[in-house]
């Protein structure tokens, strides 16, 4: 780990935050029962994260350094997947008694993401001929 890469890792992050910032904020006029922003930002964060890092694998057609995939898995979908955000709003509507919606919540977002992380990483996949991987080192995972 160098003081660069951290740095890479840094400004991912900071885009990834400010992505996740101005999707909530557009998505508010459709969030009336749901936290509709929350929801697809983590499915485009989790689509983002699995065709991502099945494109690029070093072995693979289209292979970046690992300072950007980390730029990407790590900083940006870092930054911009929200999961904290989802747990939150989750108690706060079982808090609320709205049962139904916290369910609701919890399964459209643990469901849709995993679609979306499986569907990224097939196109990847195709793209990157035929690639099944998608973490090529152990912090990618932690993304």
């Amino acid at each position: 780990m160098s003081f660069t890469t951290c740095l890479i890792v840094m400004l991912g992050g900071a885009l990834g935050t400010l992505s996740r910032y101005l999707i909530s904020v557009a998505a508010l006029p459709i969030s009336g029962a749901l936290p509709i922003g929350t929801i697809l930002i983590n499915i485009t964060g989790s689509f983002i994260i699995g065709f991502f890092g099945t494109l690029t694998l070093a072995h693979g057609r289209f292979p970046v350094s690992e300072d950007v995939r980390l730029f990407v898995m790590i900083g940006l979908c870092g930054g911009y997947t929200t999961f904290s955000s989802f747990s939150l709003q989750t108690l706060d509507l079982l808090r609320a008694g709205a049962f139904t919606r916290a369910a609701v919540n919890v399964i459209a977002s643990v469901v849709l993401c995993i679609l979306a992380v499986a569907v990224g990483h097939a196109i990847g996949g195709y793209f990157n001929g035929g690639a099944t991987e998608i973490a090529q080192i152990a912090i990618e995972e932690d993304a």
